[in-house]
């Protein structure tokens, strides 16, 4: 059976089968003698995205009393949930992250514990997915941008909407009327001054 440690565009953690190109953690959130989360869905406002490999480390899925490996589709789906780029495994992406931070944000020096602050606000409605309002249509949005409309969630790239599964991404036919905006509003400015997510191939022309 797969463990329950796959996050969805809205910050949900299930279990499926399929694998994600990304892990991350929130902190601890499991007991390593059962591999079953608690109750709590974070213990930090550190919210990461980090590599699957690293220096060839390997790590015994939630075996450990540490950090809770937690995984993604893609990166545009880690950063709708409310993550960013660890500093410590993705230092490059983590700096280049920050940079389009501070100009789609018009700030200057701005620590990650900062930027996590904001991000926890975003993310989070009374420890549900806070939704935001789209304000400018569908298409003008930047390639890795996330919306939901109903219980569906949508990845906006190249202009058009592709329907989010675990599995990867899919065509949509009909017109979003009435989408929200799942991406926090300052990590959608970042992806306005130039940060580009990786995407899953499913979702590439």
């Amino acid at each position: 059976m797969p463990l329950q440690n796959r996050v969805t565009p809205t910050g949900d953690i299930i279990a499926t089968p399929h694998r994600g190109l990304f892990t991350g953690n929130r902190g601890i959130i499991h007991d390593p003698a059962t591999k079953t989360l608690l109750k709590k869905r974070w213990s930090s406002s550190a919210w990461l995205t980090c590599t699957c490999e690293f220096r060839g480390r390997r790590r015994e899925v939630m075996a450990q009393r540490s950090w809770t490996e937690l995984f993604f589709l893609d990166e545009a789906t880690a950063l709708a949930a409310g993550h960013r780029p660890c500093f410590y495994c993705r230092r490059d992406d983590a700096n280049r992250f920050r940079a389009a931070w501070e100009k789609g944000n018009r700030v200057h020096d701005v620590r990650m514990h900062d930027i996590d602050t904001v991000l926890h606000h975003e993310r989070l409605d009374h420890g549900r997915k806070r939704l935001h309002a789209l304000l400018v249509p569908l298409h003008q949005l930047p390639a890795g941008a996330m919306v939901q409309q109903g219980a569906e969630s949508f990845l906006v790239t190249q202009g058009r909407a592709l329907l989010w599964s675990p599995a990867g991404y899919s065509a949509v036919e009909r017109q979003l009327s009435e989408a929200a905006l799942l991406t926090p509003p300052s990590t959608l400015r970042t992806l306005n001054a130039g940060y580009a997510p990786v995407l899953h191939p499913t979702a590439l022309p």
